[in-house]
């Protein structure tokens, strides 16, 4: 009998989940279905630019199961980018991740999961805020 996957650990949960071309209706579409933490490989290996030792330990899996990972999230996309394919961002093994984050307004710290467009200080309801660093 197989163990069950361990929980990889994301930080930013997609703010918007579904992806398609343009010029195609939805009754022609075929998709793909990008897990919740394959997005997450990507931003942190792609956008944030951090090697994949440090990917995996912010995920908390070992650096090979990062390696399959972000290999899976990219081949998905690219087959969806070439063959213009919808991409659904659903599912996966995940545990949210909250942050430290700081109101540089008001000075004010909560813990929270955040998304740079939704966010607000929970005090004086501002959007400028910094994610704190132990």
């Amino acid at each position: 009998m197989a163990r069950p996957p361990k929980y990889r650990q994301v930080e930013r949960l997609p703010v918007v989940t579904y992806f398609k071309p343009q010029g195609i209706p939805m009754s022609q579409l075929s998709e793909v279905v990008l897990t919740v933490e394959e997005l997450e490989a990507v931003r942190l290996c792609d956008l944030d630019s951090l090697d994949h030792e440090v990917c995996a330990e912010r995920m908390a899996v070992s650096r090979p199961t990062f390696h399959r990972i972000i290999v899976s999230a990219r081949k998905k996309i690219s087959e969806a980018l070439i063959n213009g394919l919808a991409i659904r961002v659903e599912g996966g093994n995940y545990r949210i991740v909250l942050s430290k984050l700081e109101c540089k307004e008001c000075g004010y710290k909560w813990q929270g999961n955040f998304c740079r467009r939704h966010t607000k200080c929970p005090f004086c309801k501002s959007t400028d805020w910094d994610n704190v660093k132990d």
